[in-house]
């Protein structure tokens, strides 16, 4: 009791100094001292089981000692931290690096251009890009995807309450069904192609198309391989680029190191943040086949292009997880575990829920956001960190980092097994 009313203290003092528009320390009411792996600890020392991992920012878990190890040896140096787009040691080791191990494992070619820090500042220079390369203005966005916060990624994002909160007409992007989005049995990649063959649909020739392989935000919607090859083919043929967002889903979240390797596409630009540093550090990038890497020098810059630490962070990080199959081959199996343990619970307490996604990361289909809210809130006062999603949050998102071990996440599962339970009474 003491522990929650020294709590409850501590956050009404943050109401007083910070602004209105915080959202997560409203969704997890505690201060947060401490963290290591799977597990945060609160100023009062109350554990909590993390299956949030800062919003896929954090997929190898909260100070990685080995990804630490090289950030702590790079300070100590008094090496360069920032430099614009100078080259460096870290940005030479960086580049060198993801080439070997990421790129040339995979047969995939691309240049890497480093954005401002967030990944919204990569989808602003990805459809920059792609704008220039196709002389078109238009950008081919789904329903219910998610591509920040900025006004031309939020242009491409189709969620209303976001969309509201701009203040200004959002233009330059059709949105169309994603798949499933119409049910079953009805093939939105054939609509798309056949809205893109008619000259009077009323849709004008884009300049790319933009996917997220399986929406986050929206609600854990998965593509399907076919789906998504179908998706490549009608981007070829209209003239676009094929733009793949795996700023949440990429670096290793679905299993593969990429999102969209199960379905062996080959983006013309894929945008990459949150994990791509490995430790929570600000980075982001966008990787361009060579043929379309037209910049004029400078033509399109920020400050905090390629911070240093987070490059060494990076290196670090594919040094230790990506240099073999290994890790790819724990994360599916991990999420096989999921999967079975979240298709087990929808099973025995009915209700219509529905489980969806790939590799570690799975959405809860409560269809009720109040069953969805309810659940999230009690995990939380037992001890576990969970997000809900979907256009009414109705979708309790499981996103543990993909280095927790067995017993953690079966504890995890545990407790919201029993939130859900105590939300149904």
């Amino acid at each position: 009791m003491h522990e929650m009313i020294g709590e409850t203290r501590e956050l009404q003092a943050v109401e007083t100094l910070e602004s209105n528009v915080r959202s997560y320390s409203r969704i997890f009411p505690a201060t947060f001292n401490r963290a290591r792996g799977s597990i945060m600890l609160t100023d009062r020392g109350r554990k909590i089981i993390d299956f949030f991992a800062g919003a896929g920012a954090l997929n190898y878990g909260h100070n990685n000692h080995a990804i630490k190890a090289a950030i702590i040896e790079y300070l100590g140096s008094d090496a360069v931290v920032h430099a614009l787009d100078m080259s460096t040691t870290a940005k030479l080791e960086f580049l060198k690096t993801f080439s070997s191990i990421v790129l040339q494992e995979r047969n995939l070619r691309y240049r890497a251009q480093f954005t401002g820090p967030t990944g919204a500042n990569a989808i602003e220079a990805a459809l920059k890009l792609a704008r220039k390369v196709t002389r078109r203005k238009n950008i081919i966005s789904f329903t219910r995807g998610y591509h920040g916060m900025s006004l031309g990624a939020m242009a491409a994002t189709a969620n209303h309450f976001y969309r509201a909160a701009s203040g200004v007409s959002l233009s330059g992007s059709t949105f169309v069904p994603f798949d499933g989005y119409l049910g079953p049995d009805f093939d939105t990649a054939d609509y798309l192609r056949n809205v893109l063959l008619d000259k009077s649909s009323g849709v004008d020739s884009p300049a790319a198309i933009l996917v997220e392989t399986v929406q986050g935000e929206g609600g854990i919607n998965v593509g399907s391989k076919e789906w998504l090859r179908s998706i490549q083919a009608i981007a070829r043929g209209a003239g676009a680029l094929l733009v793949v967002d795996d700023i949440q889903m990429g670096c290793g979240r679905t299993g593969e190191f990429f999102s969209f390797e199960f379905a062996e596409l080959s983006p013309d630009i894929i945008v990459m943040s949150k994990s791509l540093s490995g430790y929570g550090l600000p980075l982001s990038m966008v990787l361009i086949k060579e043929g379309l890497d037209v910049w004029e020098p400078g033509e399109h810059t920020g400050t905090f292009r390629a911070n240093n630490l987070a490059l060494v962070s990076a290196t670090a990080a594919i040094n230790t997880y990506w240099r073999s199959q290994t890790f790819s081959d724990g994360v599916k199996r991990m999420g096989n575990l999921m999967r079975s343990r979240l298709d087990a619970i929808a099973s025995e307490y009915g209700g219509g829920f529905s489980v969806r996604g790939r590799g570690m990361v799975w959405g809860f289909d409560c269809h009720s956001a109040e069953i969805a809210q309810a659940t999230a809130r009690k995990a939380f006062n037992e001890g576990l960190m969970i997000e809900r999603c979907g256009p009414d949050d109705q979708v309790v998102k499981f996103m543990p980092a993909l280095t927790i071990d067995q017993e953690l996440l079966d504890e995890g599962l545990d407790i919201f097994e029993r939130s859900l339970a105590a939300s149904l009474k």
